[in-house]
């Protein structure tokens, strides 16, 4: 006699590497859904510390988990694309270690997505920033684009996008499989976007059913220079640049940000008006946010001077000794 197992309606993908101080709670808020009809895919990326003891008593608990674990760290971005690899749902979603889910969303995402019609490619609820602590810092940027047209969706989307809480939302497997997925490079989140703008429309629903957690470990923060941060994605790029030259290293993750807007403009299957006009609003977009980034630097680094020299003249003005020979 064969049995066949069924494939749940939607898999979630958590890669971990060393997420033993929030691993439990963000598993714990997935389990506690009622939406139950899932598979939780943890993908341990050779993680040091109790990682896969945790994860290992977990499963035992909680048929629904599946845990795997990697013999050596091979980056956050193969990690985050070995999970959707290891994904059977029709339906798919990312998890990071260290968020939270609040009660209601996996049903409230699914139930949309499952009315919407099938031009939906992610739904997303509202999220809340939190900090290490779980206390509210701010809210999320609101991500929403139901344009029929590829280029207004993305003109929507990177006019907008910030924390790219979004990628954490319910996609259609079908279409993040056209994607490039989670890329080796800064913000390839933000470049994820974009590809899934042009696919089709992205949906938020307004509740806050969301918290994403950010501390001194995430990678933005743990890595300080952009070799580090380059590592983090991909350890084969261990003191390689990006990968052009002649450029201030600053600037690199900058110029690659646009450039891989255009290699996935490129790729995407479109009319060839519709590309251009792509290209045309993500390097409109792109060249405003940049005058706007290199202006506030310019502004904070011209008021960090006047700063130092107006203290510097205030002690030489409180020096009695100014001035004697």
């Amino acid at each position: 006699m064969k049995f066949v197992m069924n494939v749940p309606k939607l898999s979630i993908g958590m890669p971990v590497y060393n997420g033993e101080m929030y691993l439990e709670s963000a598993v714990e808020s997935h389990l506690e859904q009622d939406y139950t009809d899932f598979e939780l895919i943890i993908l341990d990326n050779a993680s040091t510390d109790d990682t896969p003891q945790i994860c290992q008593r977990l499963a035992a608990r909680d048929r629904r988990i599946r845990y795997y674990r990697n013999e050596t760290n091979i980056g956050a971005s193969a990690n985050y694309n070995g999970v959707f690899a290891l994904a059977r749902g029709e339906l798919f979603k990312w998890a990071a270690h260290d968020d939270l889910l609040l009660p209601g969303f996996l049903s409230r995402c699914v139930e949309v997505l499952e009315k919407a019609p099938p031009t939906v490619a992610l739904v997303a609820p509202r999220t809340e920033i939190i900090d290490k602590d779980g206390r509210r810092t701010m809210l999320a940027e609101r991500l929403h684009t139901a344009r029929s047209r590829p280029h207004e969706r993305v003109a929507d989307v990177l006019r907008r996008v910030d924390w790219a809480t979004a990628q954490f939302g319910i996609f259609r497997s079908e279409m993040l499989r056209k994607t490039r997925l989670m890329n080796r490079f800064p913000a390839c989140d933000w470049v994820l976007m974009l590809e899934v703008a042009i696919l089709g429309e992205i949906w938020e629903i307004p509740e806050i059913l969301f918290q994403r957690r950010f501390h001194s470990g995430v990678s933005t923060y743990a890595n300080k220079t952009v070799t580090e941060l380059l590592q983090w994605f991909d350890p084969s790029q261990n003191g390689k640049r990006l990968f052009f030259s002649g450029i201030e290293p600053a600037l690199e993750p900058r110029v690659r940000l646009w450039s891989e807007y255009a290699r996935s403009i490129a790729r995407m299957p479109m009319l060839i008006h519709e590309r251009l006009l792509c290209f045309s609003v993500a390097s409109l977009i792109w060249c405003a946010r940049e005058t706007l980034r290199l202006s506030t630097e310019y502004r904070c680094r011209l008021h960090n001077k006047l700063k130092k020299s107006l203290r510097s003249q205030r002690r030489r003005r409180d020096d009695p000794c100014q001035g004697v020979k």
